[in-house]
């Protein structure tokens, strides 16, 4: 990988002259016909990148895209089966060893992508985790964590929740928010984490996050930030701060139960095409079909950024700088049982995943990936309809990946029968503070991250793991300098990071801990089809490559700077981490030489 080279920083200032976004006579809000305040401009004439849309493919494996743009025998005749996914590779670089964070949770895989940080440096390491010196939230919160007291400027202790848990309900679409479509307002702050050195504060999602991220850079420059997820939570993308880098976020609740959809450009959801899964009262990932609803929504804000209005279409608005989204449905076609009966919906498996070790995606999966396809060729008609294709750059990579592949190689601890082995956190049990072993449970999935109630305890805990080992599954055990080299130490500041977990637990491939009986696969872990990811970076400007090397996710954060002109020192964790452009992109300014 090429270092950058030594040049002037573009301070992001005040004084940038002229603005970036006006309105056409029509009404339509669109970029001004220079670069916006910061704008990059290509090696390759006049033509420049104005926006940015990155899209997560949750789960997306490199492999996947190879199948589906190049065919894979048994599967539409040999055929590719994403058209407009291959059609964008025809003019972007495809990463085809390309890793998303470790963990590989969607929390700190998305940040990644955000802030160009490790864990070590953003803090996050799962959507639940733990923190050594936060107070629990004065509420309960909605998956179990319990509330508690706090004690102002001493080390408390808890686990930290960061998903459907805060909301103020999350059986509602909007995350029970008071008015209008969700986002930030369905937060329910008495659900929060606090912080005792600001006099019990609740740690809002932006806040939690110790690095600044795209979002609050792109803003401050002046340009118009969106972004649209699966929990109100994920509002963190902001960054430290307030919560104002995001002009408009959108995150209707996936964990919410199952209602009919309003009329979109997608498809036709009302009533639920899955009514066997909407009449059980399930949520969105409890069904093939259903889930391509809740994604839909999602897709018609997009359009409707593109259109120069906000995600809901109510009103006028800029055009976003950098905006996107996150897919679900390729996720749940990848792990998901269907529970309903023994037949589903023509074209469609009671399995998802694949069918053998080479990727061959079963026929739900199948239906995913080409619904995932099919809605971003949408995304890049409408930026063609608006004359906004060429002056866009697209991002299309994943949060993180999904385990096993091959479904030979699933083996559920406890199981499905309840009879198969001991996770390892009931092995140290007896080690693990309160709030680990009751409410919303410890971080396991095909990982375990397991924090102590004293960390001097780690040696014993290994000891117990070590006896056990088979019982648990366990492929290796990282504590002490094995651990320590990835991430901080753990323990309290100054010497110890309050959030780094004391031990953490990689299982055999296939190994996931669960007694769930409706998934085949997960993701949280070490494993290759944990992080192996999907990456692709289009702009009609670029020509065909692919590249092997090894890159990681959280080089999208610093490349989108450099794309849109702005400087990607700006981003704390590449001045701590020194995280890389991604190389071979034909950028401006020598950003990637």
């Amino acid at each position: 990988m090429k270092k950058r080279k030594s040049i002037n920083k573009r301070l992001l200032v005040s004084s940038i002259l002229g603005a970036c976004l006006m309105a056409t006579a029509s009404g339509s809000a669109v970029l001004a016909d220079g670069p916006w305040p910061g704008g990059g401009h290509g090696n390759h004439g006049d033509h420049h990148i104005d926006r940015v849309l990155l899209i997560s493919v949750d789960g997306m494996h490199a492999v996947d895209f190879a199948n589906c743009a190049n065919g894979i025998a048994g599967v539409n005749s040999g055929n590719p089966y994403c058209p407009n996914l291959a059609q964008l590779g025809q003019t972007g670089l495809t990463y085809v060893d390309a890793a998303t964070s470790k963990p590989s949770d969607s929390f700190p895989g998305l940040m990644a992508l955000v802030t160009g940080a490790t864990p070590r440096t953003m803090g996050v390491y799962y959507d639940v985790a733990y923190d050594r010196f936060l107070a629990p939230p004065v509420d309960t919160t909605g998956n179990g964590l319990a509330g508690g007291t706090c004690k102002p400027g001493t080390a408390n202790g808890t686990r930290t929740e960061y998903d459907e848990g805060i909301d103020l309900n999350q059986s509602l679409l909007n995350g029970g928010a008071p008015s209008g479509d969700g986002g930030i307002n369905s937060i329910d702050p008495n659900k929060l984490t606090r912080d005792p050195s600001k006099s019990c504060a609740p740690v809002y999602p932006w806040n939690f996050v110790r690095t600044n991220t795209i979002f609050g850079v792109i803003h401050r420059a002046g340009g118009y930030t969106a972004w649209s997820d699966k929990h109100a939570s994920y509002s963190a993308v902001s960054g430290p701060g307030d919560g104002t880098n995001l002009d408009d976020y959108f995150s209707p609740e996936i964990n919410s139960v199952e209602v009919a959809m309003p009329q979109n450009h997608i498809m036709s959801c009302n009533p639920l095409p899955d009514q066997y899964a909407f009449l059980a009262g399930d949520d969105y990932t409890g069904s093939f079909q259903n889930i391509q609803c809740y994604d839909s929504l999602k897709v018609q804000a997009i359009l409707n950024e593109i259109d120069g209005k906000t995600h809901n279409g109510s009103a006028r608005a800029p055009v976003p700088n950098i905006f996107g989204m996150n897919f679900q449905a390729v996720s749940i076609g990848q792990k998901l049982i269907y529970q309903h009966g023994t037949t589903v919906a023509p074209g469609y498996s009671l399995h998802g995943g694949y069918t053998d070790s080479i990727g061959t995606p079963s026929a739900s999966l199948l239906q995913e990936i080409e619904f995932v396809d099919n809605s971003i060729g949408m995304m890049v008609s409408e930026l063609k309809n608006q004359g906004l294709y060429d002056s866009t750059m697209i991002v299309i990579t994943a949060k993180h990946g999904q385990s096993p592949i091959d479904l030979a190689r699933f083996f559920p601890i406890p199981g499905h029968s309840g009879l198969n082995g001991k996770a390892p956190s009931t092995i140290v049990s007896s080690l693990l503070p309160a709030s680990e072993t009751g409410g919303v449970g410890p971080t396991e999935d095909d990982v375990s991250l397991l924090w102590l109630t004293n960390s001097s305890d780690t040696a014993s805990a290994v000891s117990m793991l070590e006896a056990d080992a088979a019982l648990a599954g366990i492929g290796q055990i990282f504590s002490g300098p094995t651990l320590s080299i990835m991430y901080d130490t753990p323990g309290l500041s100054p010497n110890g990071d309050p959030r780094t977990p004391d031990i953490i637990v990689a299982p055999n491939v296939g190994v996931v801990y669960t007694t769930s009986k409706k998934k085949d696969a997960e993701h949280g872990g070490f494993a290759h089809d944990d992080i192996n990811v999907m990456m692709l970076v289009s702009n009609p400007a670029f020509h065909s490559a692919t590249v092997s090397s090894p890159v990681e996710t959280a080089q999208v954060a610093p490349t989108i700077l450099a794309a849109l002109g702005l400087d990607p020192d700006s981003l704390q964790a590449v001045q701590q981490e020194g995280t890389q452009v991604l190389p071979g992109l034909p950028l401006n300014g020598g950003w990637n030489e």
